[in-house]
């Protein structure tokens, strides 16, 4: 039996409305293990990280994206292509800063709200999409770029837009990045 020659990977997608729900069951069951919103912001970037740091293969893979040369070409990839691919929606892009490396995503709608009206009690300060902000920085710091990412804005606190601001920190050295063999 002879193996096909050039097969394409099949991706599997999951139900949008089953990923939001089974986001917020997540959000509300790490609600009820911390009492600090810090906690829960914390663990919900560290998640994203790792999400992050895995989905960039397959970003790279399936988009065939070239070689970025700019911090605001590579702010328009996560908009334009990442988020569309992953999400959906395709956030606008503004730059923050003369030197061009603060960058906001302005997201008029978000899916990860989608079935959220609002905080829970006395979780004022939650960031209830912080593992977004976990899944850029993982995803950029495995392309040798650190980033600080984090929201600015949060419709759920009261603001007219989500905005998540990029701010890039470094080119990370590579030769420091590869594993020795």
């Amino acid at each position: 039996m002879s193996r096909p020659v050039h097969r394409r990977p099949e991706y599997h997608k999951i139900n949008k409305d089953l990923f939001v729900l089974t986001y917020g069951a997540l959000v509300a069951q790490l609600c009820k293990d911390y009492e600090k919103d810090e906690d829960v912001n914390k663990y919900l970037d560290k998640m994203g990280y790792g999400i992050g740091t895995r989905l960039v293969e397959d970003f790279l893979a399936r988009s065939c994206v070239r070689r970025c040369h700019s911090y605001s070409e590579i702010a328009d990839i996560i908009a334009q292509v990442a988020f569309k691919m992953y999400l959906g929606i395709t956030p606008s892009v503004t730059c923050n800063n003369s030197s061009r490396t603060e960058f906001s995503l302005i997201l008029d709608k978000n899916p990860l709200v989608e079935f959220v009206e609002e905080l829970p009690a006395g979780r004022s300060s939650l960031c209830y999409c912080n593992l977004l902000c976990g899944i850029i920085r993982g995803a950029l710091e495995m392309v040798h770029l650190a980033a600080d990412v984090t929201f600015l804005q949060d419709r759920l606190k009261g603001d007219r837009v989500t905005e998540i601001g990029i701010t890039f920190l470094k080119k990370l050295d590579e030769k420091k990045c590869r594993r020795k063999k």
